[in-house]
């Protein structure tokens, strides 16, 4: 008879730590998922309308593949800096060169995000215009330009 109360007792226990283990799979699942499908900072605002959502995707569509040009184009010149930098012969001012092409991709890309949060702000009502200026604040407070930067970037 004890054996028979140690294997009901084992798998009691065996599923036990499956369910829990199946429960935090879901969960930390769902939850990368909401915080990777994150494309601007007005999917951090809940109650959009429909129609605000139309409106989102609309100016998206231009937004989104311009920004990610800047973003390719600052990588590639990040890389080259690299190579430059610890080149054997590196020349200062072919350094300095890549320093302020990489500054000119940055100030657009700065550019390019103000510009769209503005056009964003224009389709909120006031009570979502409050909540999008507090998560304007907090997204650079970071020092960076929050979900549109590079830092900010975040890989499924």
């Amino acid at each position: 008879m004890a054996p028979s109360y140690f294997i009901f007792g084992f798998a009691a226990a065996l599923s036990l730590v499956l369910a829990i283990l199946l429960g935090m799979y879901y969960y930390l699942k769902q939850t990368k998922w909401k915080t990777s499908n994150i494309k601007g900072y007005l999917d951090l605002i809940p109650d959009l309308t429909a129609e605000q959502r139309q409106k989102v995707q609309e100016i998206r569509t231009t937004f989104l593949p311009k920004v990610e040009k800047i973003r390719q184009g600052l990588c590639q010149k990040r890389i080259l800096l690299a190579e430059v930098l610890f080149s054997q012969t590196s020349d200062r001012s072919e350094v300095h060169s890549f320093v302020q092409e990489i500054l000119r991709y940055q100030s657009e890309l700065e550019h390019e995000v103000v510009e769209h949060i503005l056009e964003e702000k224009e389709i909120l009502n006031p009570v979502q215009q409050k909540r999008f200026y507090n998560i304007i604040l907090e997204q650079f407070a970071h020092g960076g330009l929050g979900v549109h930067d590079i830092k900010g970037r975040r890989k499924p």
